[in-house]
């Protein structure tokens, strides 16, 4: 770890002050044409402005190989002349948003293996973190998932009670504390009880301050005991601890609350400002002025980060938000950033086979099948053939999924083997489908929660095809990748002899060991 220099916080200008606790977001690939997402992500002369001019003291990375995210972090960080926090959402490994890196099952996945591999999980990310040049993990998540409805928390929570996650909580930064790197628990106060998602609109928590001292915030409690680096904080509106601002937005909740009566002496980031669980609630200037107004550091995201800049400078000169205050972001940010900035990333530390066995170690283990079926010898392959035999697989997205749903994965290729046809649907495309060819129909779904998706009533057109096909004795398994709140809602419908599958990990090897369980191969 090479030292670094930080000019004296008082040396800087204001606006260079400020700066310092904006992080913009920038695609990790290399080229501009290769932006996937332009209206977030900026081009490399908007990016170097940012970086080298303003000084904006960080930036979130998505898209890439783990590779070309190396080159892509010493990139950014020539162009710095105060070090750079870089961070990404890896909360299931380097290779969930990096391909390369050590891809994990969801967090919920362990409560069916053992929450002794939380250590295991932050220590290889923190390590393939570091050797991309990655210095501060977005993870863990310490929300718990005690609403089955949550679309967006779900499996990427460790579990559904208290004890789960401050468990793994603990272990996690526990494995991730041996390399210098950043640690951080989201979504403070607790987004763990919501049935919306936060991308797409602002949820509402009705319980009281008695609820959330015993469910919501003693994960908090515990990971700042552990020792965590940050704390992000949830786009949500909890009218018992703020009946007109969202957590976010709260003084009391970020400053009293989290700051003053949890004695968090670290780093306080916003979830991401583009959010519409936010951005809706006003402008971006007013938003982010009202965010440092109610006490945190790092301004992650933000829509108009040149802008939002301006925006706070100007409330600082205007006497709205005390020059201290910024001063004090400042020197959180220069803590974090003389525990972790220096590093040179190094792409050995990547594709080592421990870690790979390990995370597919998870993912075979956390999987259940119920019964096997009894009919997919090769002999009878020209049978299933001769009789239309289905592979339905249905996703959630089918533009999404390419990460683990391609013609090589084993859902494809192993009931193809078995002379199954194939048809890929999703909740638009699911209704108008004609089955009326097919004698036998093998159904995998692949839904878990994620982020922006919405919603298509997938698992209700589900639920309505699987009685139909079971009236009809068209039925002959059914296999669900992803959430176990989705299994729980359909096992009731078929009858209980009935062969299924379950795995938490969408992964190839999750298909494979489910399938091969179920006798395809």
């Amino acid at each position: 770890m090479q030292p670094i220099n930080l000019p004296d916080i008082d040396s800087l200008s204001l606006i260079e002050q400020v700066s310092q606790m904006v992080v913009v977001r920038a695609c990790g690939m290399l080229y501009d044409h290769q932006i996937q997402y332009p209206q977030w992500e900026l081009s490399n002369a908007k990016l170097q402005t940012l970086i080298s001019e303003y000084g904006v003291g960080g930036v979130i990375l998505l898209g890439g190989s783990a590779a070309e995210v190396a080159v892509r972090t010493q990139q950014m960080q020539s162009w710095a002349k105060i070090p750079l926090l870089i961070t990404a959402d890896i909360e299931e490994g380097v290779g969930q948003r990096f391909s390369g890196g050590t891809w994990f099952p969801p967090p919920m996945a362990l409560q069916a293996v053992s929450m002794k591999y939380a250590e295991t999980m932050g220590k290889i990310t923190a390590e393939e973190a570091l050797a991309i040049g990655i210095n501060w993990l977005l993870a863990p998540i310490v929300d718990v998932n005690n609403n089955p409805d949550n679309p967006v928390i779900n499996v990427r929570a460790f579990g559904i009670t208290v004890g789960e996650v401050m468990g793994a909580t603990r272990g996690f930064i526990a494995g991730a504390k041996q390399y210098p790197v950043l640690t951080t628990a989201k979504h403070f106060p607790g987004h763990g009880d919501t049935s919306v998602d936060s991308h797409l609109q602002t949820p509402v928590i009705p319980h009281d301050r008695a609820r959330f001292d015993n469910v919501e915030l003693p994960p908090f409690i515990n990971a700042i005991a552990a020792g965590v680096d940050a704390i992000m904080s949830a786009h949500i509106l909890v009218p018992e601890l703020d009946s007109e601002n969202i957590a976010t937005l709260s003084h009391h909740i970020i400053t009293g609350i989290l700051r003053n009566e949890l004695g968090f002496e670290g780093l306080i980031t916003t979830d991401a400002l583009i959010m519409s669980g936010i951005a809706d609630l006003d402008s971006p200037e007013a938003i982010a002025v009202q965010a440092v107004k109610a006490g945190v550091d790092i301004l992650l995201m933000p829509i108009d980060p040149i802008a939002t800049i301006h925006a706070i400078c100007k409330a600082v000169e205007s006497k709205e938000i005390d020059r201290d205050r910024i001063r004090a972001s400042v020197q959180r940010i220069w803590r974090a950033k003389q525990k972790v900035c220096g590093i040179l990333p190094n792409l050995t530390k990547l594709g080592n086979p421990k870690n790979l066995d390990i995370a597919k170690a998870i993912a075979t283990k956390s999987i259940n099948v119920f019964s096997a079926l009894l009919d997919l010898e090769p002999s009878n392959i020209q049978k299933h053939l001769d009789a239309n035999y289905l592979n339905l697989i249905i996703v959630d997205d089918p533009l999404t999924c390419e990460e683990f749903l391609n013609a090589r994965s084993p859902s494809v290729l192993l009931p193809k083997d078995s002379g199954y046809q194939r048809i890929i649907a999703d909740g638009l495309t699911l209704t108008n489908l004609k089955l009326d060819q097919f004698s036998q129909i093998f159904i995998q779904i692949f839904s878990r929660g994620n982020p922006f998706r919405g919603s298509t009533n997938l698992h209700e057109k589900i639920q309505i095809l699987i009685t139909e096909l079971l009236l009809e004795y068209k039925l002959q398994a059914l296999v669900l990748y992803g959430s176990p709140y989705s299994l729980d809602r359909l096992l009731p419908l078929m009858p209980s002899q009935m062969p299924w599958g379950f795995a938490y990990s969408q992964q190839p090897a999750a298909q494979n060991a489910v399938l091969k369980k179920l006798g395809f191969g």
